[in-house]
């Protein structure tokens, strides 16, 4: 009997290496030797990718350490596992930001099951990163996004050869995330159709009062 897409995407997470060579003064956010960080991953693929379906990636830019940097599932804090997911984990049961607007949009889509069973969340850069504590994403030092461009590619392949849909891809983050994986894409021809959408953070911290008018355009996008 063949693996579920899920086996597959708790294979590959806890394949990702560790101690990626990353520029002095910043730290891999690696989450994944962490047991409780394992049990939410396992938890939440067998539970919501229990099949072999084709889905459309959408790609962050990379974890943060309040959201998959804790829980492993990308724009999912501890809060939004339990709540929305049912899943139990011990972690803080603080709010992110990000997971926030993402689980509004999940919600507006029809839910969790209709929502996961037609998209795949992951990001670029499949780990995040710190610097001097704080947040830091993989382009915004040079240095540091040519350390990682080599790790990107080699995760995005991976991540195709699961089984996901190549005929588009969804970027969040309209500016530097999207001009970077649009020109990768071009080089490697991954997807066949690049298609930006809002970053999460971004509405909330600039567009709030507009984010159901957003969240709207969003839906459009992600039904065509």
């Amino acid at each position: 009997m063949a693996a579920t897409i899920g086996k597959k995407i708790i294979k590959f997470y806890t394949s990702l290496e560790n101690g990626w060579k990353l520029p002095e003064g910043i730290e891999l956010l690696y989450p994944f030797s962490e047991d409780a960080t394992l049990n939410c991953i396992k938890a939440f693929y067998t539970q919501y990718f229990n099949d072999n379906r084709e889905r459309t990636m959408i790609l962050g830019i990379n974890p943060g350490r309040f959201g998959a940097g804790v829980t492993g599932v990308p724009f999912t804090d501890p809060w939004h596992l339990k709540e929305y997911c049912d899943i139990d984990s011990p972690f803080p049961m603080r709010k992110e930001l990000s997971a926030i607007y993402i689980h509004e949009l999940i919600e507006g889509y029809g839910g969790i099951s209709a929502f996961y069973g037609s998209f795949f969340i992951s990001s670029v850069c499949p780990l995040g990163f710190t610097k001097n504590g704080i947040n830091i994403n993989y382009y915004d030092e040079k240095m540091l996004q040519e350390a990682t461009t080599p790790y990107i590619i080699k995760y995005i392949e991976a991540q195709l050869k699961l089984g996901f849909s190549r005929k588009k891809v969804f970027i969040l983050g309209k500016g530097k995330n999207y001009a970077f994986f649009k020109k990768l894409n071009k080089d490697h021809n991954f997807f066949d159709e690049v298609i930006p959408l809002p970053h999460p953070r971004w509405v909330m911290q600039y567009r709030r009062k507009y984010k159901e008018e957003i969240a709207s355009e969003i839906q459009t996008l992600l039904s065509m």
